[in-house]
């Protein structure tokens, strides 16, 4: 199935038209699976040199499967979809990269700033590219305490518009679960269990909560896809929630303590806003020992290598 063409894209684009790779831009030439990657996690989730290595491994991942690699991120005011190997390299190394979503496209762009990509603008851009398909480690969502402080993740508005499929390893367990779900049920986001009845917890296997479609292979998911474009209406994502393995999950009692004590001390400290999810992860991972960053990169590694199958599958090869 060809990628979904949400713009042409002229050989000489605007500031406002994301710039492909000639290897994305010959992929969606030829029809050949793209998936897309976001830059939030080489720029700002991972201590360097490491993240470069993970960058990497990641799309080698991606071309293992049979699929070309779209890591997208904005340099100097262009929106990139594809980078070369020097373009990498300066997402992971360089100390002016911003952590850029939906909403920070505009001025970066305007202003010719340089920055990651989030969930949000990653899936905005991909689509916009035309690509079908994009893999992530978790989503946002709905934040705990929501009624206090009603802070729920750009992520799930934007996704309710953008017409892309998601591979995710559910929401950040550091979320309100049952919330998110239901919040990504009101905006008519459809949730497919992979090879699982329960929506999965990032870091945990499970969150125990479950879901009301599984499926079992990447055929089945491709199926869906073209079900949903058949059908036509408005455009909203598709998420294919993929559970990391039990093996290679964060102990949940060590996860269940270290969280308790993060959401303590978050509370103790006053931190609100955009300032609490990066405080969360960063206590899990140093009460942890690291092990939340291992569970992280374990999802990560599947939900790449499960989108590249889904796209090759969606792609009829």
């Amino acid at each position: 199935m060809p990628q979904n063409p949400s713009a042409p894209l002229s050989q000489e684009p605007g500031r406002s038209t994301p710039v492909l790779s000639g290897e994305v831009r010959e992929a969606l030439e030829e029809q050949r699976p793209v998936v897309a990657l976001e830059s939030t996690i080489i720029a700002h989730g991972l201590p360097r040199p490491r993240n470069l290595d993970v960058a990497q491994e990641l799309e080698e991942l991606v071309r293992k499967a049979g699929a070309v690699p779209a890591t997208v991120a904005v340099l100097d005011g262009r929106a990139h979809v594809g980078l070369d190997g020097a373009q990498l390299e300066r997402v992971a190394g360089a100390p002016d990269i911003r952590k850029l979503g939906h909403r920070d496209l505009a001025p970066a762009l305007a202003l010719g700033a340089s920055g990651a990509t989030t969930v949000s603008a990653t899936a905005f851009l991909a689509a916009r590219a035309g690509l079908s398909v994009f893999a992530t480690g978790g989503l946002g969502g709905v934040h705990r305490g929501w009624t206090q402080t009603q802070d729920e993740s750009a992520d799930l508005r934007l996704l309710a518009r953008t017409g892309i499929t998601v591979v995710c390893a559910g929401v950040k367990s550091i979320l309100d679960v049952p919330a998110t779900l239901q919040r990504l049920e009101t905006l008519g986001v459809g949730v497919l269990g992979y090879g699982t009845e329960y929506f999965p917890g990032f870091y945990l296997s499970s969150s125990g909560e479950r879901v009301d479609w599984t499926v079992r292979t990447p055929e089945d998911v491709a199926q869906v896809m073209r079900a949903g474009e058949r059908l036509g209406g408005p455009p909203a994502a598709l998420i294919v929630a993929n559970p990391v393995a039990e093996d290679e999950q964060l102990d949940p009692a060590v996860h269940d303590r270290v969280l308790a004590g993060a959401l303590d001390a978050c509370r103790a400290r006053g931190v609100t806003g955009q300032a609490v999810t990066p405080f969360l992860l960063e206590y899990l991972m140093r009460e942890t020992g690291g092990a939340s960053l291992e569970a992280n990169l374990a999802a990560v590694r599947g939900n790449v290598t499960l989108a590249a199958r889904i796209a090759v599958a969606a792609a009829g090869r």
